[in-house]
């Protein structure tokens, strides 16, 4: 089981799992560790789109897009960390 949403499975919710999307030009840049680590989590919909017009992000750092919203960072492992603590910050419910 992931991180995320442990008490509504064991209350027997149903849950919406959070997204996770990230741009295929920013993987060849280094995220596509960070994607291949995201989507051994079952509580993840991890999603690979065509660009996804942040170009000026991309050009500065790793990034994936969470729930809608930019999370950066400078290495795959960061990222990884920064998007579930984004995600214990920012809850779908």
């Amino acid at each position: 089981m992931g991180r995320f949403l442990k008490s509504n499975v064991l209350l027997g919710v149903n849950t919406v799992n959070p997204i996770v999307e990230f741009c295929v030009n920013n993987l060849a840049s280094g995220s596509q560790k960070a994607l291949e680590e995201l989507e051994k989590d079952p509580d993840l919909d991890v999603i690979e789109y065509g660009c996804t017009s942040h170009c000026g992000i991309c050009a500065m750092s790793l990034f994936a897009i969470v729930n809608g919203e930019c999370v950066t960072a400078e290495t795959p492992g960061e990222l990884v960390e920064n998007v579930y603590k984004h995600l214990e910050e920012n809850p779908l419910f």
